[in-house]
């Protein structure tokens, strides 16, 4: 499962299966395919783009999001904390995505991260947010995690969160986009101290050609 990740630059990502599914889409080329879903964790510009959304959608495409999300985005329907919802064969659960004490990304905005449940692989895609407790519910087999210390998780933290959700694999997000997010210097930084506790999965370990 990890090969039909797709890593598409900042906090967007692909997931090239049945459903196609984006998350947080920003900046992406458009496709000879419509996304099946469109999966949006919150309202700010890099990652709820009405503009990359719009290049994606087709006449069947599911939008998921929050309530701030479909304030921008009508036909977004809308997930709050742990409720779920099926579409084909994937399971999307929503999961909160927040700042402890931190005014950028407050409980309050209902932020969100996305447990995709998908061809017996569970996909946590973390969203912004900063340690949690209720990472501890979750055992992903594939984590996608923020690196950026922008009210979410530095590199330290995001090493952290790896040894309570104890997945076999991770994909760092928000970085290496220019003049946001995290550099590709952390991102190096985070798969180092990650060691054997799961395998950090950067572009250059993909085959020439593969962004993620």
């Amino acid at each position: 499962m990890i090969d039909h990740i797709q890593w598409l630059g900042h906090g967007s990502f692909l997931i090239q299966s049945q459903p196609i599914i984006y998350i947080n889409p920003w900046r992406v080329v458009r496709n000879a395919f419509h996304a099946d879903v469109i999966l949006i964790g919150h309202d700010h510009y890099d990652h709820c783009s009405v503009a990359d959304v719009t290049k994606l959608c087709g006449p069947a495409t599911r939008i998921i999001g929050n309530e701030k999300v479909a304030a921008l985005i009508p036909q977004t329907e809308v997930l709050r904390a742990w409720q779920s919802i099926n579409v084909e064969r994937a399971r999307i659960t929503a999961v909160p995505a927040y700042s402890p004490g931190d005014l950028r990304h407050p409980l309050t905005d209902g932020g969100l991260g996305f447990l995709i449940s998908l061809n017996f692989y569970d996909i946590y895609y973390a969203g912004d947010t900063m340690l949690i407790p209720e990472m501890q519910r979750l055992h992903p087999d594939i984590a996608i995690l923020p690196i950026d210390a922008d009210g979410t998780l530095s590199v330290e933290e995001a090493v952290a969160a790896v040894g309570i959700l104890r997945p076999r694999y991770v994909l760092p997000a928000n970085w290496g986009a220019a003049g946001e997010g995290a550099a590709e210097m952390d991102a190096r930084m985070f798969k180092k101290q990650v060691g054997g506790r799961a395998q950090v999965i950067l572009p250059e370990d993909r085959p020439s050609g593969s962004r993620v």
